[in-house]
């Protein structure tokens, strides 16, 4: 087996060359194929990586597709029988890819990821279960989010994610940011879905792998995930993790996110999900002015409207959503 490492570059050539300079070379195995799926960037960037890391393979798009039609991209142009889709915001001083190389040829599984942690070493969450009908995505809400969290613990629920593990666990979808899969099974899986722009594509795709064989966090091995850096400097946002409704970047959430639930779980669910989130808009404009629960302080209008606005363009895109009409949901 030969190793294909690939990751999407749209404006984060910064990032792409300490990634690279964390892990490479390698320092056992054969060094692995290395494509850079390219999002429209000026060539001067090109030629930065290029004379940094000669061997690189850069596929030109030509324009910001996003994460699944980028990947799908290097995927379908790697030579290598493993792929491991990489963000470019890692840091590997450990040579965990390295080591999670080896442990994947020796495994029978479909995918696996290693613990990402944050910059100061704390965990991230990496490996995660899906719940019926995908009800956890109610939990970025405010106020709902609060009531169902709460609800959860006072029933004991299991929890939809794995906080942090320093043993190897069967999971039911993996991070995006690090996600090594065999090429040969893809075939019959498919490739990520190119109707989703950015979001929630590694979700329904886990969805279909997991069909094909296991899918395993080695959380014994771990390497540095600045969450976000990227997505946000191309959404003009701030904040880390996937609980801000509120810009361009919720709106690419909240619109990636309806789409899965479709395409996973079926219409009635996404309907479901639309009325929840319809509900949380009076309830956080009570927030707004009283802060409504105990624990709670009053949440800020410009969210509340930011909110409000990012829910008017979902409901644009839900007539495609529900009768399956082919299109791009990119919202950038």
């Amino acid at each position: 087996m030969s190793l294909s490492i690939i990751i999407v570059n749209y404006r984060a050539t910064d990032l792409i060359l300490d990634a690279l300079g964390s892990f490479l070379p390698f320092q056992e195995t054969e060094q692995p194929e290395i494509i850079i799926a390219d999002n429209g960037n000026p060539s001067a960037e090109k030629e930065r990586l290029q004379s940094a890391f000669p061997a690189v393979k850069i596929i030109n798009l030509g324009y910001n597709a996003g994460f699944a039609r980028a990947n799908n991209a290097g995927i379908r142009a790697a030579s290598g029988d493993t792929i491991l889709l990489l963000n470019p915001d890692i840091l590997d001083p450990q040579h965990s890819i390295e080591s999670c190389y080896h442990r994947f040829q020796q495994d029978s599984c479909i995918a696996a990821a290693v613990q990402l942690l944050n910059e100061d070493g704390s965990p991230q969450i990496t490996g995660n279960y899906f719940v019926r009908g995908g009800l956890n995505l109610l939990l970025p809400l405010p106020v709902i989010g609060f009531l169902v969290k709460s609800l959860g613990q006072l029933v004991g629920a299991k929890k939809p994610n794995l906080p942090n593990s320093s043993t190897t666990v069967k999971v039911d979808w993996i991070n995006g940011a690090f996600m090594m899969v065999r090429k040969e099974l893809l075939a019959n899986t498919g490739l990520l879905d190119e109707e989703f722009f950015l979001y929630a594509e590694e979700i329904e795709w886990c969805a279909r792998l997991k069909k094909a064989g296991d899918i395993l966090v080695y959380g014994d091995l771990n390497l540095i995930h600045l969450q976000g850096e990227s997505a946000n400097k191309s959404f003009g946002s701030a904040g880390k993790g996937y609980y801000n409704l509120y810009d361009k970047k919720g709106l690419q959430l909240m619109v990636s996110n309806f789409l899965r639930i479709r395409k996973q779980f079926g219409a009635g669910w996404l309907l479901v999900h639309l009325f929840f989130y319809g509900l949380e808009i009076p309830l956080l404009l009570l927030r707004v002015f009283f802060g409504l629960l105990p624990g709670m302080n009053a949440f800020p209008f410009q969210k509340w409207i930011g909110y409000c606005k990012n829910y008017i363009q979902l409901w644009k895109q839900i007539p495609a959503m529900l009768f399956r009409k082919s299109h791009f949901y990119k919202m950038l």
